[in-house]
């Protein structure tokens, strides 16, 4: 990469680039793979933020394209092996089980399976009669009593 107007840029690439393998370190020093996953997912993000900001150092002359090419590979490679092992920590294996096809569940509807006592059954709610207080021409004020 050049020095001059691209310091800043450079910087940045650098954090980020310095970010992939921390938190890919730090996500496997994590216990459950929820956590792992995250940090493999910032870990991602890292090397793509590496990417775009390669582009832009590569559009404003701040990288020669051998270098950039080179270098975007790689990035590209990281980015889907962390792609790969963040979705192999999403799978939820289960192990192979024969269900009995042979049974059949009888359906119930729902509004059939409690059975009311006699005269009780709850009657639907209405709305208040003296309409909504607070409420004029469909405007919503609020009144006190």
């Amino acid at each position: 990469m050049r020095s001059g107007c691209h310091r800043h840029a450079r910087d940045q690439w650098l954090r980020a680039a310095q970010s992939i393998p921390l938190n890919i370190a730090e996500g496997n020093g994590k216990r459950s793979l929820k956590d792992r996953s995250r940090f493999l997912d910032i870990a991602r993000g890292s090397a793509l933020e590496c990417v775009a900001i390669q582009d832009v150092l590569a559009a404003t002359d701040g990288m020669n394209d051998q270098c950039h090419r080179q270098v975007k590979q790689i990035l590209h490679r990281i980015v889907l092996m962390l792609t790969r092992l963040i979705a192999r920590s999403d799978v939820v294996a289960e192990s192979g089980a024969e269900y009995d096809t042979a049974l059949e569940y009888e359906y119930r509807n729902a509004e059939y399976e409690y059975k009311y006592e006699e005269g009780r059954e709850p009657k639907p709610g209405r709305a208040p009669t003296e309409g909504l207080r607070g409420f004029a021409n469909g405007k919503s004020i609020v009144r006190p009593k």
